[in-house]
């Protein structure tokens, strides 16, 4: 069984970011053990849906009291959403009142101010603003829980590994939500093919084809909206907020497919293209993503990994993840990101009369990883996923960039690339869009073959 791994030394990481370390003080804090009787606190950051729906699996944690006690969104209405719905599911542990109730591209230092050391933030807002956040927490010696992807491109992956490496130091707990390294189904499978339960793995593929979603696919601007807020609300449409669509949507199936084979592909090769351009109403869309995405990941040992993906209204849907190995095959995932059961077969064929094993557990893996990272923070494990995180959003980015230049992208390329899709974000406002459209409303978008070295 190939366990090639991709090692990032010191002197790479230096290299890439172009300087000596992030700017965060680097003084030992002390451990934070919380005793099972201690109240957590909990703040949000990021007030969407998934953001929302993380402050529920951490207010449903056991061992210990949890509050949600501050909250922080840039837009207001996204804020009222979320409280509205968080009353409803979970009033008793909900303590955020108008006063604790953040708004603006600064709120997120104002909800981490109303916690103490050794509290929780969750981090949820696009994933261009990951490493800005971050930073803060770690000065206010708070654990974390970050969603996914946690970097979109080369320069801020060296910032967030730099980062990782001081909440280390700091002995904080840092989860990240690629819940499917929680599934109990691919848990139990990933023991399975390590003990050789279907031989060597040969290939991997992995497809998530289905309609639009999310904000994948945008119109122009409305008139009366600010270009940032515009980009910020539909941040699927654009590189510089979320990777696009590719990264986004497509990190849960790179990731574990790349665990299963206990590595990260070393290069890809890909090709997409945009297709349908148009809405239902003949109105023109604007954002970045290609409609349809095909890579060829190869691992250090020559394993290939190919996976399909496509936002393509009325086209078949097919969204699952499967495994070949020398002496069987498996389904890693039977639908969505790490829906169940997950199986091994003999053979090449995947028919229940060759079945070997199929998984029975039906837990939720988004609170199988909170209930993990509460229990390392109240008993004070080691806890720290992203630079694993990292190393997802990294190889994930590898085959968007392999699409979008039409170039063949190693996994160092990717984390070496000197484009940083929206520099000095730390300084973001609304009149300081890190993209902006031309005379007609059109965004800069990939070209592959005419910008081998930029995504657009």
């Amino acid at each position: 069984m190939s366990t090639d791994h991709v090692t990032l030394s010191r002197r790479t990481v230096l290299k890439a970011s172009g300087t000596a370390a992030v700017a965060v003080p680097t003084v030992g804090f002390a451990g934070y053990h919380t005793e099972s009787a201690d109240l957590i606190q909990v703040a949000l950051v990021g007030c969407g849906g998934r953001g929302t729906g993380a402050a529920v699996n951490a207010l449903r944690t056991k061992g210990g009291p949890m509050k949600l006690v501050a909250m922080a969104d840039a837009f207001q209405d996204r804020l009222n959403d979320s409280h509205k719905y968080l009353t409803s599911e979970l009033k008793e542990n909900l303590s955020a009142p108008k006063e604790r109730q953040f708004v603006g591209f600064d709120a997120f230092k104002k909800a981490m101010d109303c916690l103490k050391p050794g509290d929780i933030v969750i981090l949820a807002t696009p994933p261009a603003f990951r490493w800005v956040h971050f930073q803060y927490a770690i000065q206010k010696k708070l654990n974390v829980f970050m969603e996914k992807p946690v970097t979109v491109d080369g320069p801020t992956s060296v910032k967030m590994l730099e980062l990782a490496a001081l909440a280390d130091k700091a002995n904080l707990k840092v989860g990240v939500g690629l819940m499917s390294r929680h599934a109990k189904n691919l848990q139990q499978l990933h023991k399975r093919v390590q003990d050789g339960e279907i031989g060597d793995i040969l290939l991997m593929r992995g497809y998530r084809m289905h309609g639009p979603a999310g904000s994948a696919m945008t119109i122009r601007k409305p008139e009366g909206v600010s270009e940032t807020e515009h980009q910020i609300r539909n941040f699927h449409s654009f590189l510089w907020a979320s990777g696009g669509c590719f990264s986004d949507f497509y990190i849960h199936l790179v990731d574990h497919l790349s665990w299963m084979k206990n590595g990260w592909p070393v290069s890809a090769r890909a090709s997409g293209g945009r297709h349908f351009k148009i809405d239902g109403n003949g109105k023109p869309f604007v954002d970045q993503n290609f409609d349809t995405y095909s890579v060829e990941y190869t691992f250090g040992d020559g394993t290939k990994f190919y996976f399909d993906g496509r936002c393509v209204e009325g086209a078949q849907g097919v969204y699952s993840s499967y495994l070949h190995g020398s002496k069987g095959c498996a389904i890693a995932s039977r639908a969505n990101d790490c829906g169940g059961p997950s199986a091994t077969f003999k053979g090449s064929t995947m028919e229940e009369s060759k079945l070997i094993w199929q998984s029975t557990d039906r837990s939720n893996p988004y609170q199988n990883e909170w209930d993990v990272l509460v229990d390392c923070i109240r008993t004070n494990k080691p806890h720290n996923e992203v630079k694993r995180g990292v190393e997802a959003s990294v190889a994930t980015s590898m085959g968007r960039m392999a699409a979008h230049t039409g170039q063949e992208i190693t996994y160092d390329a990717m984390l070496n690339s000197t484009h940083e899709f929206a520099p000095g974000l730390d300084k973001l406002t609304l009149s300081t869009a890190p993209l902006k459209a031309d005379e007609k409303g059109f965004y800069p978008v990939p070209e592959p073959g005419h910008k081998p070295d930029r995504e657009y």
